[in-house]
């Protein structure tokens, strides 16, 4: 998930912007549209539905990743591509543009899944996810996901996609909140009333924790993994 150089030319810089629609897409659709089949074929076993879900986006990230990352980098998350902005690697417009193609692609996934599956296509989610324990666990997973991507990328950037990926299946299943950790995918499941959907109410107090959550790896993360000075 290392990101090209800011500096780039036009036409490199519209394929990066591309990849990020088209991979947050993707991810969305695979999001959303294992969700449903997983709750239809569970026969009511929402552990089971949610085993269905996360195998499915598990493997789905690593193979987007894959794709994606040497066109952009594979963020599909603003908080990715925010923490890369702040580090200097990317230009504050560049970074605005990686988040609105973010959360378009992401828009567009959920879209693609209701089509899919013959559901309504514009929905809005009934399903809460409110208190502090959700709120705790999506801080916990963003600041998990941004130690993977920092960490990966100092020591193994070749196993960056694997890592991503293992770890996401795993914080399905240890946060309360199966572990959203990413603003445009939460944004983009508030538009789907199926397995995977958010109440849009619900969403602003998730981003914040995720803002929180990934503002503490970039400080604690680049710190363990700083290269000291020679003497």
């Amino acid at each position: 998930m290392t990101p090209p150089q800011s500096d780039v030319p036009a036409g490199r810089l519209a394929r990066a912007l591309s990849a990020e629609f088209l991979g947050t897409a993707l991810l969305l659709a695979i999001v959303v549209g294992s969700g449903i089949m997983a709750e239809r074929l569970s026969g009511g076993s929402v552990g089971l539905a949610l085993l269905g879900n996360t195998l499915a986006t598990g493997a789905g990230l690593i193979v987007l990743i894959l794709v994606f990352g040497p066109l952009s980098g594979a963020h599909f998350n603003p908080v990715v591509s925010l923490i890369e902005g702040v580090r200097g690697t990317f230009s504050p417009a560049r970074v605005l543009g990686y988040a609105l193609c973010q959360v378009a692609g992401g828009i567009g996934g959920v879209w693609l899944a209701h089509l899919m599956f013959d559901e309504q296509v514009l929905q809005l989610s009934t399903k809460l996810r409110d208190g502090e324990g959700q709120w705790i666990s999506e801080a916990v997973a963003t600041f998990g996901l941004l130690g993977t991507i920092i960490g990966t990328s100092h020591t193994r950037p070749d196993v960056t996609p694997f890592a991503v990926g293992l770890y996401i299946t795993s914080a399905y299943w240890f946060t309360a909140s199966t572990s959203f950790a990413n603003p445009a995918v939460t944004l983009a499941r508030s538009l789907s009333d199926t397995f995977a959907g958010i109440a849009p109410e619900s969403v602003p107090p998730f981003i914040l924790a995720q803002m929180v959550g990934g503002t503490l790896a970039f400080f604690v993360f680049n710190w363990l993994f700083q290269t000291d000075a020679k003497p």
